[in-house]
């Protein structure tokens, strides 16, 4: 069973925020599409996400400390705090010893047991044990409980402005029935949504599993997430550059308007705050952060190319001395 927190990178104590950034690091590091073909940093993305859905989540993560759901968010067997599910009982004072299911800490002796389960002491279990059937039914587990049927995992894929901004989505279950999904908005990356009672039929008549829906957001042309924040290079002019002007620029929601500096050059980063992912349950919405890139036209006329010229013997400069790389 995997620890999810060494998953993370991070103690059994630490904050909320502290398994977010842990969580944005690692999955910057191990994306798929930074990593194309490695097979490792594939897995290793996909544990950090499975760990990172569980842990961010209040309620999960409380389930998962105290054993009641695994490392993959299936509900665990509960054990008593006596010591698991077996333990040792004294029958009276004789000092014999009997193995049976702990009841939380309190003192039964082996017939104290047998007496509830068979309505006798241990010696009239001969006669209660041959009149009475031992078996249990198909599906049954421990104690004749039914087992509930067996879960399964499906995988959609959602486009990057349906996974920002939220949306409906079909899934067609392996019964050929089909179940409307919905997509919260900020869903990231390797998300799971749980569909309770959607997988297969338990035996014997015992409730089904459940279906677990794997969210796969497809790359954007332009838009990359990091966090909460959206990320966007926006090709300016060299007129645009040199005297600043107010350009149109795309964010998941929309177009809006953007004054570009004069003097701006290419990798210069400017802010546009609101305008980033709002994850589900939280009230701050991320950035969207646009990293500007001079383009020249395709093909500079001869005007533009005596200009520079004349220009460039005028005002000398060298932009590589000057970030150290001579």
């Amino acid at each position: 069973m995997k620890d999810l927190y060494k998953v993370l990178g991070v103690s059994q104590s630490a904050s909320q925020d502290e398994i977010k950034k842990a969580y944005r690091k690692q999955a910057k590091q191990y994306h798929p599409d930074l990593n194309p073909g490695n097979k490792e940093a594939e897995q290793k993305f996909k544990d950090i996400s499975q760990a990172y859905d569980i842990l961010a989540d209040a309620d999960k993560r409380k389930k998962y400390d105290a054993g009641q759901i695994d490392e993959t968010g299936q509900e665990q067997a509960r054990s008593q705090p006596g010591g698991g599910f077996y333990r040792t009982y004294t029958r009276g004072g004789q000092g014999a010893k009997y193995t049976g299911f702990d009841f939380g800490g309190e003192q039964f002796t082996a017939e104290d047991i047998f007496a509830d389960l068979f309505g006798g002491g241990l010696g009239g279990m001969g006669g209660g044990m041959g009149g009475a059937g031992m078996g249990a039914g198909p599906g049954a587990g421990p104690g004749g409980a039914k087992r509930k049927g067996e879960d399964v995992t499906y995988a959609i894929k959602v486009g990057f402005l349906e996974a920002a901004n939220g949306a409906r989505k079909r899934v067609r279950l392996a019964d050929g029935q089909t179940v409307d999904v919905n997509i919260p908005a900020g869903t990231e990356d390797g998300k799971q949504l749980r569909l309770k009672g959607k997988g297969k039929t338990g035996p014997g008549g015992a409730p089904a599993g459940d279906a677990y829906v794997r969210i796969n957001v497809e790359p954007h042309p332009y838009f990359a997430r990091d966090g909460e924040d959206v990320q966007l290079t926006l090709p300016i002019t060299l007129q645009e550059a040199v005297e600043g002007a107010t350009v149109t620029v795309p964010t998941v929601d929309g177009t809006v308007q953007m004054k570009v500096p004069a003097g701006s050059n290419s990798g210069k980063t400017l802010r546009l705050r609101g305008r980033g992912i709002q994850p589900k349950g939280s009230d701050t919405r991320g950035d969207q952060l646009v990293r500007l890139q001079v383009v020249l036209p395709d093909q500079p006329d001869d005007e533009l190319k005596k200009f520079v010229q004349k220009w460039g013997q005028k005002h000398p400069y060298n932009p590589r001395e000057k970030a150290g790389l001579v």
